[in-house]
């Protein structure tokens, strides 16, 4: 999950602060510091997170994208300067331009914004920027507010700043007000003690243990079992039900039930994607373990598996992994009740892949075409083989059991590409007529039966005008039926009658033949 972490480097920033002694210190290098203990905790516990820093006051400015180096941003926290005055909105308005152009407008990512508590004045101030949103119309807000951010993330601030300054607590409920705008998660953060080198490394350490912690759990195929890290940590997903929103969490111990082709499973849709990574030490094998001599409940092997190096040792994720990528399957796990996850190998690159887990839909339906996901059994269950003597037939895709109800397939208008494909077949028959009368109606009444649907009056509106327009290009050589029929359709599609669609725009009846 990419963090952004955005330093406010202003004037306010830089008042002194005495701490416990006699040494003084101001706010910045009090940040700086609690900076570098996340770093340092994200390094311990989350290796594989980018990091990108950003300052900013009156303008902002990206020190180091995003990166796994984290004594490169620790380099360029050393080497900050001050500048004026703070501007939040300016330094969002920044943070969300180098997300999406970074990482896109689908990938999670967290935001720390660190600033001295001051919600600065004047234009693009915290105040100033809650004033314009409160009284702006939702459209307004959403075209030109940067919250909420057009992304999936979480806002976190960090306020150095003692809990007891009066200062502070007026603005305690602007920063809160932020983060509930924005909707996606996060809180303030603050020393809830004096300042001091100690009680904002202990901010920042609470910071990183509640949103940067490991996902720890067990991965089970039998009696073969090896504990592993899920990166990046699974959210909570949230159900809706007649209760409520109810909140799933994944289990720590995650069960295979089975392994299946590629072709079969196919593309599911998933909700997250996290890499699984082997621990070097099997901490599941170390609790239960109970040593002769009864001393902190560990045998000698225990004691000697800590010296092993960490890539010689052995896990049963590497060997799944290979085999999964060998044999071109998929292996399916339970991670909850009635919750399933595919377990696949995923290249990022010609020459490295990984192992992946791949979050379903909570639920035993969560892929149409396999069915009832409980119900899945091994080949060898079945009398005769489902793929066929030879192998030349696939179980999958189940035909669903109930009939449909509709004979064509519905109009799907994503894109304008698709409604001027619709349009440009209305005319192609419309210049053949008499001779594509039925086609020509056909798809008329198709076209408008969507925009009925759809809500899309305007089109009708538009077609009696497209028509229209078509009668009078008509050349001289024309059946004389073409011009009555296409007048006929425009008016029609102006009455009363063509928003009932209950009813159908039919030929008019005439006196001539086509081959008149």
């Amino acid at each position: 999950m990419p963090t952004v972490i955005a330093l406010d480097v202003s004037l306010s920033m830089s008042r002194l602060v005495k701490t416990e002694g006699s040494e003084e210190y101001d706010k910045r290098h009090l940040a700086i510091h609690g900076i570098n203990t996340l770093l340092d905790q994200i390094n311990a516990h989350s290796k594989l997170e980018f990091v990108s820093l950003v300052v900013f006051s009156y303008l902002y400015e990206q020190l180091v994208s995003f990166t796994r180096e984290y004594d490169t941003i620790k380099t360029a926290l050393n080497k900050v300067e001050v500048y004026n005055k703070t501007c939040i909105e300016t330094a969002l308005n920044g943070i969300s331009a180098i997300i999406l152009e970074e990482w896109g407008n689908s990938s999670p990512c967290q935001v720390i914004l660190i600033t001295d508590g001051s919600p600065g004045i004047g234009q693009g101030s915290l105040k100033n920027f809650l004033l314009s949103y409160s009284q702006n119309d939702a459209k307004t807000n959403n075209a030109k507010s940067p919250l909420p951010f057009k992304f999936p993330c979480k806002l976190h601030v960090v306020c150095i700043a003692s809990g007891s300054d009066p200062d502070f607590k007026n603005s305690l409920s602007m920063y809160e007000k932020m983060i509930e705008i924005n909707g996606q998660g996060g809180e303030v953060f603050y020393p809830e003690s004096t300042l001091s080198l100690k009680s904002v490394q202990q901010t920042f350490s609470n910071l990183a243990e509640k949103y940067f912690h490991p996902f720890h759990g067990v991965l089970h195929c039998g009696n073969l079992k090896n504990s592993v890290q899920l990166f990046p940590h699974p959210v909570p997903y949230f159900v809706d039900s007649d209760l409520g929103k109810i909140e799933r969490n994944i289990s720590h111990d995650i069960h295979i039930c089975g392994f299946m082709d590629i072709s079969d499973v196919s593309s599911p849709p998933t909700i997250s994607r996290h890499l699984v990574i082997p621990m070097a030490k099997d901490k599941t094998k170390l609790d239960d373990s109970v040593s002769k001599d009864g001393k902190n409940g560990k045998s000698e092997d225990d004691e000697d598996v800590t010296t092993v190096e960490e890539g010689k040792i052995p896990a049963f994720t590497v060997m799944l992994h290979g085999s999964l990528k060998v044999e071109g399957m998929v292996a399916i796990a339970q991670v909850d009740d009635d919750w399933y996850a595919m377990l696949f190998s995923w290249a990022d690159s010609k020459k490295k892949s990984n192992l992946l887990l791949a979050l379903f839909e909570p639920g035993i339906h969560s892929i149409s075409w396999l069915g009832s996901l409980n119900k899945l059994a091994p080949v060898s269950d079945f009398e005769e083989s489902p793929y066929g003597p030879d192998d030349t037939k696939t179980p999958f895709p189940l035909r669903p059991s109930d009939k449909r109800s509709y004979a064509q397939s519905c109009v799907v208008w994503i894109k304008p590409g698709g409604l001027q494909a619709d349009l440009q077949k209305v005319l192609r028959h419309a210049r053949k007529l008499p001779d594509k009368q039925q086609q020509f109606y056909k798809e008329l009444n198709r076209i408008r039966r969507a925009a009925l649907s759809f809500g899309f009056l305007d089109l009708l509106d538009a077609i009696a005008t497209m028509l229209d327009r078509e009668c009078t290009m008509l050349p001289g050589t024309a059946h004389p039926s073409a011009a009555l029929q296409l007048s006929h359709a425009a008016n029609t599609l102006r009455s009363e009658m063509a928003c009932d669609a209950s009813q159908m725009v039919l030929p008019l009846q005439t006196n001539f033949s086509k081959n008149d």
